[in-house]
């Protein structure tokens, strides 16, 4: 039995119809069991690591990593990636970001979208609304958007394993987020996808295992099965954006089977996996991140190895994100940003990568610039297999960084970000500007999650002070008191303040590490 417990709201008797409603239910019984028992796994992992064990590539799996195959060649209309733009599936960033001119839109219903209950029953929504060209919106001030002719290729993102909607319960448990959103698109969008000449394309996030990649292979083959679509029509890009993943390359490619399109270097969400992961290890401590650029020995280690890995299986690479919002007023912020987001994008066109992500449509003309010159004609760059990329286990764990420091204004650049973030997204906004930043969640579990370890192990200041709760209590409100000061949540603006507060210090200040901040969180939202 199915029961949804959220308050009627915009689009809820269009998308929770009974049949789909039958749909998600059978989908939960079919996988709900085995969704729990790989959240067990990723426990008893951590639970080795928190006892001194450490990650390796599987001997066992050694036969795939060395064996001689390939993914299914890409569908036509996701071959040419060179520049995806991404956003929370909400109507106007919707539009804009289909209209930008980028060859994908990854709209997300994960860490860019505060999962209120109107936020998802919306999403989906607008998603089903797109899909048949019929998505528009109009703001305030009376202004019109509409999709233009020609658009991206959609892709959608769904949350990731370890949460659940707790407003639709089968057999008196909250189903799957993960299900709730994959199978609501497919059930809604499938056909007309099929019948368009496309398919249902996704992103998958923060998976840690193949074993977790091949559930979603199981769970697709079944949504094809029961809707009658197209086997193996469905494709997924994997984030690559947990250590433990980074190990597992090959593997998730091999367990997604016909539904695998390439891999993704998440790589926010891989800094905070690598935090989270070594929490407890003083030789792992990272410095601030203004210090984790992509040149760092291990985040260059795990893009040169997923580029590799992907090019070797004929799958797409695909780039991190360029989050910086051009600003309308500065001049001199724009031109300093937009030297950085170049030399971000040339490397990675240099490094083999098929495609990159931008945040924000005024930079997809630069990306596109910066793969053309490399693509050219083109579709992509798979013919690149880096042979001479040789990376093991030692490279992907070296933590040392050069000059590598935590500083009073890194901690309060921390605090400031993880406050400005939470005040947002308690409000139902998921992708937060910040600082000239389009943040999502990955930045605020990167701020809490470095504080918490500073604080646990005493990490010293570059001035010799250690990092106690007494020093993070009065930064923290100092920080609070100048937020305050250029109104309620500073750049971001909520008005939840106070609330980001309480949050905020038990995320640091507990005894035990908070695996998720969203897991902890939720239960605040509507």
């Amino acid at each position: 039995m199915i029961d949804v417990r959220g308050p009627t709201v915009q689009g809820v008797d269009e998308i929770l119809t009974a049949e789909a409603l039958a749909f998600l239910a059978d989908l939960q019984t079919a996988f709900g069991t085995r969704r729990e028992a790989l959240l067990q796994a990723r426990r008893d992992v951590q639970a080795a690591i928190d006892v001194g064990a450490d990650l390796d590539f599987d001997p066992a799996t050694a036969a795939i990593r060395d064996g001689d195959w390939t993914v299914p060649a890409a569908p036509a209309d996701l071959d040419d990636r060179r520049v995806e733009i991404t956003g929370p599936a909400e109507p106007k960033m919707m539009i804009n970001a289909l209209n930008s001119g980028g060859r994908v839109f990854m709209a997300d219903l994960e860490d860019s979208l505060s999962p209120t209950w109107g936020n998802v029953v919306g999403g989906q929504a607008a998603l089903r609304s797109a899909v048949r060209r019929e998505l528009a919106f109009e703001s305030l001030d009376g202004k019109a958007y509409r999709l233009n002719e020609r658009i991206a290729t959609l892709v959608v993102r769904p949350r990731g394993w370890h949460l659940e909607e707790r407003h639709v319960v089968v057999g008196g448990r909250p189903v799957s987020a993960s299900l709730f959103d994959a199978g609501l698109y497919l059930f809604h969008n499938a056909a007309e996808r099929q019948r368009q000449g496309t398919a249902p394309y996704f992103y998958l996030p923060k998976l840690q295992s193949a074993a977790e990649a091949s559930l979603w292979a199981d769970v697709f083959a079944w949504a094809e099965s029961r809707l009658a679509t197209a086997n193996g029509s469905i494709r997924a890009t994997v984030l690559i954006e947990t250590i433990h993943a980074a190990f597992q390359m090959d593997e998730i490619l091999h367990a997604l089977g016909p539904y695998a399109a390439g891999l993704n270097a998440g790589r926010w969400d891989y800094l905070f996996s690598s935090i989270k992961t070594f929490r407890g290890r003083p030789d792992r401590v990272l410095p601030q991140r203004s210090q984790l650029t992509m040149t760092t020995p291990f985040m260059r280690a795990y893009t040169e190895l997923l580029v590799r890995t992907c090019h070797r299986r004929g799958a797409h690479a695909i780039g991190g994100m360029a989050a910086f919002i051009p600003s309308r007023r500065d001049a001199e912020v724009n031109a300093t940003a937009m030297a950085k987001v170049r030399d971000d994008k040339e490397r990675e066109s240099r490094h083999g990568f098929d495609g990159t992500w931008v945040a924000h449509p005024d930079l997809v003309p630069l990306a596109t610039e910066i793969f053309d010159a490399v693509l050219g004609g083109r579709p992509n760059q798979k013919d690149r297999v880096r042979p001479e990329v040789r990376v093991a286990a030692p490279d992907l764990l070296d933590f040392r960084v050069p000059g590598g420091q935590v500083t009073e204004a890194g901690i309060r650049l921390n605090i400031d970000v993880a406050l400005q973030y939470l005040d947002a997204w308690l409000d139902g906004n998921g992708a937060a500007a910040i600082h000239n930043l389009m943040e999502d969640a990955a930045t605020a579990e990167i701020s809490r999650s470095q504080l918490w370890q500073w604080r646990t192990l005493g990490t010293r200041l570059d001035d010799g002070r250690p990092f106690t709760t007494e020093l993070y209590a009065a930064i923290r409100d100092d920080v609070l008191a100048d937020l305050r000061g250029r109104g309620a949540g500073g750049g971001a603006g909520a008005g939840h303040l106070a609330e980001a507060g309480e949050l905020l210090d038990s995320l640091v200040l507990d005894d035990e590490f908070a695996e998720f901040l969203t897991l902890g969180a939720y239960g605040r939202l509507d």
